[in-house]
C-alpha cells in the first residue's frame, strides 16, 4: 500500500490536469453518502468526520477528517485529515493520501471548473478574498482556466493580502493587495471568497452586470460571505444538493423566506453533464456556492494514485485464465 504525503500529492494534482478530471468525475458520477458527523469530545468540540464514495468495479474511498479546535491553544493545527484508498472491485486498500493537500486542491479545483460555465470566457480580473490556506491557492487554479491578467487580494490581516500578492507577483501575474472592498469588487470579472466569516463581507449593489461569484467558505449554517442583495441578484448554482442544508449562505435566506430549493438554478454535476445551462447572458450575475464533496475527493485521490504508476489492472479483479 502506498503512503502519500502532502508534497507526493501537490506534484500529483496540477490543475491543468486536476480540473478535466473533476469534470470527468462529476460526469461519471459515484455512490457518496452522507457524511458521518462524530462527536469526540463535546467539550472541546472535537469532531470526527467521514466522507465515504466509491465508483463501482473501480474505486472505493473513505476521507477521514479530525476537527479538534482546541489545538490552536498550543499552536497545533486544528485540522488533520486522510485519505484512504481501495479497490471497489475486490476491497484491497491502495493508498493512504494526505487529506488536507488533497482537499485544498480540489475545493479551487471544483470552482474554477464551475467558472468554466458560469464566468464569462474573456474574464481577465479576479478578486481573491481571504489569504489563509484555501484562499491563497485559489488564483492559481483560475489562471488554469483563464486567461487571468489582474488579481486583486483582499483579507481581514493586511499583511497577509500583501504577502499573497506579492507571491503571485513572482509568477508574473498584475497582482495587488487591496483594502477597498466595494471597489475591487465592482472591478472583478471574477469574485473568489474563501473566509471563515459569519456575517457577509460581500454586497451585492458592489457587483457589476457580468460578475461572476465563487463562495467557498460558509461550510456551515453559522457561516455566510454574500448579503441578501447577491441572493436576490444572482443566478446560483451549487457543487451538490447538501449545500443546502450547510452553508449559511443558503440556509439563512432560505429560512428567511428569500430563497426556496427550487430557486436554484442547477448543480455541478448538472452543467458537467451538459444537462442544464450555464450562464446565459453577459449581463448575467452567476453565483456559485460549494461546500465539497466526496466524489470530487475520490476523483482527485484517484488521479494522485494512478499518478504513481500503479499497474491499471491493480484496481480490479483478475479474471480467471
Amino acid at each position: 500500500m502506498l503512503n502519500i504525503d502532502a508534497q507526493q500529492t501537490i506534484k500529483a494534482l496540477p490543475f491543468h490536469d486536476l480540473v478535466p478530471a473533476l469534470r470527468q468525475g462529476f460526469v461519471h458520477g459515484a455512490s457518496t453518502p452522507a457524511r458521518h458527523h462524530h462527536t469526540v469530545d463535546a467539550d472541546t468540540d472535537a469532531t470526527l468526520l467521514l466522507m465515504p464514495a466509491w465508483s463501482h468495479g473501480e474505486f472505493l474511498g473513505v476521507k477521514l477528517v479530525n476537527v479538534f479546535p482546541a489545538n490552536a491553544l498550543d499552536g497545533r493545527a486544528a485540522l488533520s485529515s486522510a485519505f484512504v484508498l481501495a479497490s471497489a472491485a475486490t476491497g484491497e486498500h491502495l493508498a493512504i493520501i494526505d487529506g488536507n493537500e488533497l482537499t485544498r486542491r480540489r475545493t479551487v479545483a471544483t470552482s474554477a471548473l464551475a467558472a468554466t460555465y458560469l464566468a464569462r470566457p474573456e474574464s481577465t480580473t479576479h478578486l481573491v478574498v481571504g489569504a489563509g490556506h484555501v484562499g491563497s491557492l485559489v488564483a492559481e487554479a483560475y489562471r488554469s482556466v483563464f486567461d487571468i491578467r489582474t488579481v486583486l487580494v483582499h483579507n481581514r490581516s493586511a499583511g497577509h493580502a500583501h504577502r499573497l500578492a506579492e507571491t503571485l507577483k513572482q509568477q508574473g501575474l498584475d497582482a495587488r493587495a487591496v483594502t477597498d472592498l466595494a471597489s475591487a469588487a465592482a472591478e472583478a470579472d471574477i469574485i473568489s471568497c474563501a473566509t471563515l466569516a459569519t456575517e457577509p463581507i460581500i454586497q451585492g449593489d458592489w457587483l457589476r452586470p457580468g460578475t461572476h461569484l465563487d463562495l467557498i467558505g460558509s461550510f456551515r449554517p453559522t457561516m455566510r460571505e454574500a448579503d441578501d442583495q447577491c441572493i436576490r441578484r444572482g443566478a446560483i448554482f451549487i457543487d451538490t444538493p447538501q449545500a443546502l442544508r450547510e452553508s449559511g449562505d443558503l440556509t439563512q435566506p432560505i429560512d428567511a423566506g428569500l430563497l426556496t430549493p427550487d430557486d436554484i438554478a442547477g448543480t455541478l454535476p448538472d452543467l458537467c453533464a451538459g444537462t442544464i445551462p450555464g450562464r446565459r447572458t453577459q449581463e448575467e450575475i452567476t453565483i456559485f456556492k460549494s461546500v465539497g464533496s466526496a466524489l470530487a475527493d475520490l476523483t482527485a485521490a484517484s488521479a494522485v494514485y494512478r499518478s504513481h504508476g500503479p499497474s491499471p489492472r491493480a484496481h480490479t479483479r483478475q479474471e480467471p485464465s
